[in-house]
């Protein structure tokens, strides 16, 4: 049966982070949250995921920063992280990499150690962020 999309929230897209590869959206926008899709080390001009545990948590980053711009917000906006890790010893670096991103306070933030990730990562993280009151957002 198909669904109707009336209660789906905007949809975010923007070209500095990796194109959807499936049946997703980049981001989602409800009211004033905002909801990243997963997303791991992949350069958004190459679509490849780039080499390294470090160069994909600092990718994955970057990817969910450019949707969370694409909406009006910033990193500092994240209220909830969910960060999925293929090595239990990579937390360190996602530790460290994230006191580096996020000063002052940290968002709240679930590990979850997994098998298995798409095209190989080491890492995903998707976020939810509260867009800024002071932001206009379109109909």
């Amino acid at each position: 049966m198909h669904q109707s999309n009336k209660c789906v929230g905007r949809r975010i897209e923007t070209t500095k982070a990796p194109t959807a590869l499936g049946s997703y959206s980049q981001g989602t926008r409800s009211g004033r949250m905002l909801y990243t899709s997963g997303q791991i080390g992949l350069d958004p001009g190459t679509l490849k995921l780039v080499d390294g545990i470090e160069a994909q948590i600092r990718q994955s980053f970057a990817n969910i920063e450019a949707i969370c711009e694409a909406a009006g917000a910033t990193l500092a906006c994240i209220t909830k992280l969910t960060v999925f890790l293929v090595e239990r010893d990579d937390w360190a670096h996602v530790n460290r990499i994230m006191a580096e991103l996020f000063i002052g306070a940290f968002p709240s933030r679930t590990a979850v150690g997994v098998v298995w990730l798409p095209l190989g990562a080491a890492v995903e993280i998707e976020a939810i962020a509260e867009i800024p009151a002071d932001v206009t957002l379109p109909d």
